[in-house]
């Protein structure tokens, strides 16, 4: 009965918040898979070093819980942007250097990139209707020359944004958690009021 007594607008809302959890916590399960593949498919070692590596959205944030609504799925939305741009950069080294005929593990590095993109996407509708700013969509800095960097730099190249990756949903989970805990008690508040 409670759910009659909602707004359309927070219904849908819910919904895709909730669609959102579902897909951010698909690509961990898909990520962590992929990652393992990548360490054994680049003859790399899990425990390795990777702090030279830069150019990439980290998840951690020093003042997690002071951060607002908007700020939350603003950070989320800008960082899946540059994950599909990295991605794609990942894709290509792979497709072209360092295992150009393993179609298979293109196709699982190319199922992550569709799955960020409607993370990306769903992220972006969700700020709209919760009438927050949608972040302009901003030039990634990506490593388009690639002549620059050592197969060995982008084997850890790659592996960085597979782990980023992993973190930053694992954030998104937690964020979108806060939005729906928060947004459910105003919501509440605000039909009670009416």
């Amino acid at each position: 009965m409670a759910s009659a007594e909602r707004p359309p607008v927070i219904l849908r809302s819910l919904d895709l918040r909730s669609r959102a959890i579902r897909l951010a916590r698909k690509i961990r399960s898909d990520v962590v898979s992929l990652l393992d593949s990548y360490v054994e498919r680049q003859g790399l070692d899990k425990n390795i070093s990777l702090d030279g590596v830069d150019s990439m959205p980290t998840a951690a944030v020093e003042h997690w819980s002071e951060l607002t609504e908007a700020e939350r799925l603003g950070n989320n939305l800008k960082a899946y942007r540059i994950f599909q741009t990295l991605l794609a950069e990942v894709l290509e080294d792979q497709r072209t250097h360092l295992t150009p005929i393993d179609t298979n593990f293109h196709e699982s590095i190319q199922s992550v990139m569709l799955q960020v993109s409607a993370l990306a996407s769903q992220l972006e509708e969700l700020l709209m209707l919760l009438e927050h700013s949608v972040p302009a969509r901003e030039e990634v800095e990506g490593t388009a020359d690639s002549t620059s960097h050592s197969m060995f730099e982008k084997k850890l190249r790659g592996l960085k944004v597979l782990q980023e990756l992993a973190q930053w949903s694992v954030r998104s989970v937690k964020d979108l958690h806060h939005v729906t805990k928060h947004s459910h008690s105003s919501s509440t508040v605000h039909v009670s009021h009416q």
